[in-house]
């Protein structure tokens, strides 16, 4: 392929590509790789060869059918990188060649939401993120039969190649190796974010993770960066909780017993300025608000299915708790992920280490599997490890 348009006069389009993809058919069916179609990009959009993409949670509320009916069938996956492959028509900020993570909220920038800077809540991207579709309505993705098949938030990055918009690939330098910037497209701007703009979180203050996931992880050390005096982590897992405290965590409350909230006050002489719930249960959610000192403000990251909700006691709102929620970080992508690049090579950021496997698409299942059963930190499917630089060998 070459840099050329391809809607440049005289060229003819060129056919679909065919490859493998991660493709989720029904709830409750293992998902499978399976040898789909997918379009060449058109105006606007771009087409990445994906390197690697990172296994969240949000890929198994997907994958359980929990965030809705309809959803299906789709190829997965929505945290990725790779290289940009072949460019649309109107596309002028990225080149082939260029190394990029993938964005799964592409804004549009002149919807309401947009104008007011919350740009993780553009109207057309949320609208056609729920649909599967690109920012077009259409579908660039067909299985053998000649279904259509959805693209994951957006992305499917879950296979060889994903076709995006422009602006859900944000260049990154090429020094970045792309097995860890895969982290950077969901996992690590969400948690950044979560404290960083939806909380502000300040030099002293004091905070709590709940759970300590690939996002919660992230979370804990934004808080630590940010200047947190108190960093308390709680989850359920011992392996869990002594990666917290590598990652910034000043101390830990095991959540096993389903009571932490007096622990988390306890540890922080009366509550805590801002509690982070990054697991999406109303369980969970209870526990960050009773967490709170009054005056505290409880920050939702954890994605819940549809129809869970929260009982919270009103009259606790007379000590000014508040209770608030974040998608993707509260953060504009493509301001955020340049300033997470930059933390990186400072070395202040670290991403190695919140990998704990790498696996082929073949694995993507036996993923799923270990999220469900809260083992292990990120999983990262390696789908070119020459690209994503790493040796085959390391690839389960």
């Amino acid at each position: 392929m070459t840099e050329t348009s391809l809607a440049d006069p005289g060229i003819a389009p060129r056919p679909a590509i065919m490859m493998r993809a991660c493709v989720l058919r029904e709830p409750g069916r293992a998902v499978a790789v399976e040898r789909v179609s997918l379009e060449p990009p058109r105006r606007g959009e771009v087409l990445v060869r994906v390197a690697t993409a990172g296994v969240c949670h949000s890929d198994i509320h997907l994958a359980d059918g929990v965030l809705g009916g309809g959803r299906w069938p789709m190829v997965l996956g929505h945290e990725g990188a790779g290289i940009v492959q072949e460019i649309g028509e109107g596309v002028t900020d990225l080149f082939v060649g260029d190394h990029v993570v993938l964005c799964m909220v592409p804004s549009c920038g002149v919807c309401k939401a947009c104008r007011a800077g919350r740009r993780t809540l553009c109207e057309p991207a949320g609208l056609r993120s729920v649909a599967g579709m690109l920012l077009d309505g259409s579908s660039r993705l067909h299985a053998e039969d000649g279904g259509v098949l959805q693209h994951g938030l957006s992305v499917a990055c879950f296979a060889d190649y994903a076709v995006v918009a422009a602006g859900a690939a944000i260049p990154i330098p090429h020094e970045i190796p792309l097995w860890q910037a895969a982290l950077l497209g969901c996992g690590v701007v969400t948690g950044f974010g979560a404290v960083t703009y939806a909380a502000r979180v300040r030099i002293g203050e004091r905070v709590c993770v709940i759970g300590c996931g690939g996002v919660g992880l992230q979370a804990i050390a934004a808080a630590r960066l940010a200047g947190a005096a108190t960093i308390v982590a709680v989850d359920r897992g011992p392996e869990k909780l002594a990666h917290a405290l590598q990652r910034g965590a000043t101390d830990v409350v095991d959540a096993s017993d389903g009571n932490a909230a007096p622990a988390i006050r306890e540890i922080t002489d009366g509550g805590v300025d801002y509690a982070f719930e990054v697991v999406g249960t109303a369980a969970t959610i209870r526990t960050a608000w009773d967490a709170l000192r009054p005056g505290g403000t409880a920050i939702v990251v954890g994605l819940a299915p549809a129809g869970v909700e929260v009982a919270l006691p009103a009259i606790e709102f007379l000590s000014e708790k508040s209770i608030v929620g974040s998608y993707y970080g509260s953060a504009d992508p493509a301001e955020t992920i340049p300033r997470l690049v930059e933390l990186i090579r400072s070395g202040r950021l670290e991403l190695a280490d919140m990998v704990s496997h790498l696996v082929s698409l073949d694995g993507v299942e036996e993923a799923f599997g270990r999220l469900r059963r809260g083992e292990g930190d990120r999983t990262v499917v390696v789908v070119d490890a020459e690209l994503a630089g790493v040796s085959a060998e390391a690839v389960a």
